[in-house]
């Protein structure tokens, strides 16, 4: 959208935009951008808010006054929570309990992989009633998906995926795919809510592989000028779901 605005600019035609990732916009330096705090897909903020997302939507259209940019300009808000108490996810399936404050002297790998096993039929049902995925994006299987993140959590190991080289794109699109391998397992199985709250409820408050991820983001923050610390700061926990770590 940055180079976009560019183009539009070049031939006479004022153009806004939002950021949901600040450090992207500040590269690309667009000729006028509103970041908004909000987690990534929801641009506007929580859904079913309209007069919040007019208001977003008035100050990304109010960077039109600006006769000249780069503008980039913070919202000083944050999406306001659901209206409504989201449903609970009961998954048919039985997961070990998470405790995140004995998970590193657990054989936390193991029951990661076990978490990955016992979704995968209802992911293949998922596939069969859709007649598609959205994991994919990191052209690896879940299990290597699975297998890159546990390479890199564990310290012996982490050097050599730092080594492989494109750190930052190999991790954040595996973590993805796992989500998305969640969500469309967890969804497949009847009478699940499948609202976006109720499902980030399950997924970033019990599941194994929501540790793996903000165990990562962890590592990176540890290192604030490394070259994957980006994933640290924005690429792999929405900041409404840090509290569930904390």
């Amino acid at each position: 959208m940055g180079g976009l605005g560019h183009y539009f600019e070049s031939e006479g035609i004022a153009s806004t935009q939002i950021s949901l990732v600040r450090v992207h916009t500040e590269n690309i330096k667009p000729p006028r951008a509103l970041w908004v705090p909000f987690e990534l897909g929801r641009p506007f903020g929580a859904p079913h808010d309209p007069e919040f997302q007019f208001s977003v939507l008035r100050k990304v259209l109010g960077l039109i006054e600006h006769k000249k940019g780069p503008v980039l300009e913070d919202f000083p808000e944050d999406a306001p929570d659901f209206k409504e108490n989201p449903a609970p996810v009961v998954c048919p399936v039985s997961f070990q309990k998470r405790d995140d404050a004995k998970e590193l002297t657990s054989n936390w790998s193991e029951d990661f992989k076990i978490e990955i096993r016992i979704l995968s039929n209802w992911y293949e049902v998922s596939k069969e009633i859709r007649n598609r995925t959205t994991a994919g994006v990191s052209e690896l299987d879940v299990e290597e998906s699975a297998d890159l993140l546990i390479r890199f959590v564990e310290e012996e190991t982490r050097g050599t995926v730092i080594d492989e080289g494109k750190v930052v794109d190999r991790i954040r699109r595996a973590c993805e795919d796992l989500k998305a391998y969640y969500y469309e397992s967890v969804s497949a199985q009847p009478g699940q809510p499948t609202d976006s709250q109720s499902l980030s409820n399950w997924f970033w408050g019990e599941t194994r592989a929501a540790w793996v991820i903000n165990r990562i983001r962890e590592i990176c923050l540890e290192e604030p000028e490394s070259k994957h610390a980006i994933l640290g700061k924005l690429l792999l926990v929405p900041r409404t779901e840090l509290h569930r770590f904390q």
